[in-house]
C-alpha cells in the first residue's frame, strides 16, 4: 500500500510520514484491497481555531469504491488518529452493511424506501426586508447561507444498494446519485440504524 502525505499551509516532516505510515497500515486488516492512500495535512491559520489547528482528510484508492475521512484537532497526531478512526470505522460498517445484504432476497425499491417520508412543512411567510453583509471580499445578500465550499464528482447511474454502500465508505448521512433503473438524481440519506430514506427528483 503507497502512502502519499502532503501539507497545505504547513511543512511535513519526514519523521511524520513515518509515522503515517506506521499508522495506516492497520486498514489494510479492513480491506486488503487498499492500493494507495493519500494524507493531506492542512493547517488554519485563525487563532481561534486551535482547538481544530489542524485538518488531516484521508482517501483511500483500492479496488472497489473510493473511501474517505476527515478529522481536526490542536496537531497533527490527534487529527491523524480521529481520521483513521473514523476511516475504520466506515470500513467496518460497509463490511456489516454487505454481510446483512447477503441474507437478503430482494431489494427495496425506491417507491418503499419513500413511503415513510414525511413531506416537508409549509414554508414560513418571508420577510420583505432584504440586508445585505460583507464576508470578506464578498457581499452576501439575506441572512445566507454563504457557499464556501462547491465539489463536482465524476458519476455514474448506480443501484439503490450500490449507493448505500458508496454512502457508508465515505462516512456521510447522506449520497447523491443517479438511480439506475428510473434515471433520475436521488438522494439516499440515513435515518436510524440500518433504516435508510429515498427522495428522487422528477425532471419532467
Amino acid at each position: 500500500m503507497d502512502v502519499v502525505v502532503t501539507g497545505r499551509h504547513c511543512e511535513v516532516s519526514e519523521r511524520f510520514r513515518e509515522h503515517v505510515s506506521d499508522k495506516l497500515a492497520r486498514l489494510e486488516k479492513h480491506d486488503h484491497r487498499i492500493i494507495r492512500v493519500q494524507v493531506e495535512v492542512e493547517q488554519e491559520k485563525n487563532p481561534r481555531q486551535h482547538d481544530r489547528a489542524t485538518r488531516v482528510e484521508l482517501t483511500a484508492f483500492s479496488k472497489g469504491p473510493v473511501i474517505r475521512a476527515e478529522a481536526a484537532a490542536e496537531d497533527k497526531m490527534g487529527a491523524l488518529d480521529l481520521a483513521l478512526d473514523k476511516m475504520a470505522s466506515q470500513m467496518r460498517r460497509a463490511a456489516d452493511r454487505r454481510r446483512i445484504h447477503r441474507g437478503r432476497h430482494a431489494p427495496v425499491s425506491v417507491g418503499q424506501a419513500l413511503a415513510d417520508v414525511e413531506p416537508p412543512a409549509a414554508p414560513e411567510p418571508e420577510d420583505e426586508t432584504v440586508t445585505e453583509r460583507q464576508v470578506g471580499p464578498i457581499t452576501v445578500t439575506g441572512d445566507g447561507p454563504l457557499v464556501v465550499r462547491e465539489k463536482s464528482h465524476a458519476a455514474a447511474p448506480m443501484t439503490l444498494d450500490t449507493a448505500l454502500y458508496e454512502m457508508e465508505l465515505v462516512g456521510h448521512d447522506f449520497y447523491l446519485f443517479v438511480d439506475k433503473e428510473s434515471e433520475k438524481p436521488s438522494v439516499v440519506y440515513r435515518r436510524r440504524g440500518y433504516d435508510y430514506g429515498v427522495i428522487s427528483l422528477d425532471l419532467d
